[in-house]
């Protein structure tokens, strides 16, 4: 069973531009940086590669051996309990020399396989005579008939000479990192940290450890959209400009615009797009340069604006206002923020898997907009709904470990199989 669309469901509100639709334009804006830099393969984590990663050898250089014990020659062990003589001793990291018929080499993981030797006994599979020394054992016992090829790493099973290991415009992790490392790259080719300009708008607004909780005026709130953006920002490998709070004055925006443009290439602001009186982001962007997008047919999240502000020198900064509203501003920031700034680092795949998982929970009110529900998954493999879904609640998304994508007039019964968007694919 799926989620189904309505028919008393009303229709959406006219004006309000499809997510989707928004997603498409906004990313049609984000012309990847072309700068690029050398840097340190240790030090590249979360960067985007400016060019693909070709490797100049064989890994592993050799066939090797994936087990301790022996190599032998599987024409010698035709039944179990052969007895082979034991001619070398083959740690990693050391050559051996041509295996012989009836003899065997002591060999470690890691080590290379001897010239003659095709495949090798783990020593659990093996028997020294009473008495003898491991270290200086000059016979052994094969207690199990060996498969041609079994327990050997062949040469160039990971990568081959030539190959293309990492792509133009992936995004590094910790095994990326270790893949051109096992290459030999010491240093990588990536793109420059995008730099972002970062405020919020409010005269409501107070910082942590500015005024005590207890003695916070009438109307005040803490900001915390400031925190969560700015941790973001610096997840996706932004260069952050923090310009703190700016008064609830046209004047104001304009000047805290003017200067973010002249050195950032995006312009991210919280709070001050919708359309009240105190709202001045929206005619401040407008006066210096253009606003493209305007009111997303999504929930929370439906005062997003994409625009630009012109630079003295001829070109523009990007600029991006979210809502006020700590949820909706989560939220649209990981829709459509984070794919726009992950394009502008050249990263080739911007949007997140999506699964299908069973609700286990009944929706019955269908919504205008298109839903976005913080849910988490549970032990019977569904989702949970946490049950106060306002715009204004930020420990739904402490809580839930994902979002639930639901088309705008859906209803949604325990058992319906729903889009899932985890929080893990996210955040990264």
């Amino acid at each position: 069973m799926t989620a189904t669309l309505t028919a008393a469901s009303p229709p959406p509100r006219p004006g309000l531009i499809d997510l989707d639709q928004a997603l498409a334009q906004l990313l049609a804006f984000a012309q990847p940086v072309v700068e690029e830099e050398s840097l340190a393969t240790f030090d590249a984590d979360g960067r985007v590669l400016a060019q693909d990663v070709v490797s100049a050898l064989q890994v592993p250089p050799q066939d090797n051996s994936s087990m301790d014990g022996y190599a032998v020659r599987c024409a010698d062990v035709a039944a179990p309990g052969t007895l082979l003589r034991v001619t070398q001793r083959i740690p990693a990291g050391h050559q051996g020399v041509a295996l012989q018929k009836g003899e065997a080499a002591r060999i470690f993981t890691g080590a290379p396989m001897p010239v003659g030797a095709d495949a090798v006994v783990m020593q659990e599979d093996t028997v020294l005579e009473a008495g003898q020394d491991p270290q200086r054992a000059k016979e052994v016992r094969i207690q199990a008939v060996p498969q041609q090829g079994q327990w050997i790493r062949r040469s160039g099973e990971d990568v081959a000479c030539g190959t293309t290991v990492l792509q133009l415009g992936e995004r590094l992790h910790p095994a990326s990192l270790g893949l051109a490392a096992s290459i030999g790259l010491s240093h990588l080719r990536v793109k420059r940290k995008p730099r972002v300009a970062l405020f919020s708008t409010g005269d409501e607004l107070v910082m942590p450890g500015d005024v005590a909780p207890e003695d916070m005026p009438p109307g005040a709130i803490y900001n915390s959209n400031r925190f969560f953006l700015r941790a973001l920002l610096h997840r996706l490998g932004c260069e952050v400009s923090d310009l703190g709070i700016v008064p609830d004055r046209r004047d104001a925006t304009i000047a805290a615009l003017k200067s973010a443009a002249d050195h950032h290439d995006l312009i991210l602001t919280s709070g001050g797009v919708s359309v009240g009186e105190e709202d001045h982001v929206k005619p401040a962007v407008q006066s210096l340069g253009a606003l493209h997008l305007w009111q997303i047919g999504m929930k929370p999240g439906k005062p997003f604006a994409y625009g630009w502000v012109e630079r003295e020198a001829g070109d523009r900064a990007h600029f991006i206002g979210l809502p006020g509203n700590p949820v909706s501003s989560f939220v649209t920031f990981l829709l459509l923020v984070r794919p726009f700034v992950l394009q502008l680092q050249g990263v080739q795949h911007t949007q997140p898997v999506r699964m299908r998982m069973p609700a286990n929970f009944d929706l019955p009110k269908a919504d205008r907009r298109r839903e976005f529900l913080r849910v988490r998954r549970n032990a019977q493999g569904g989702l949970d709904l946490f049950a106060n879904q306002s715009s204004g609640v930020l420990t739904s998304a402490v809580w839930g470990d994902g979002l639930l994508d639901n088309p705008a007039g859906t209803t949604i019964q325990k058992g319906d199989l729903v889009s899932y968007l985890s929080f893990a694919d996210l955040l990264l």
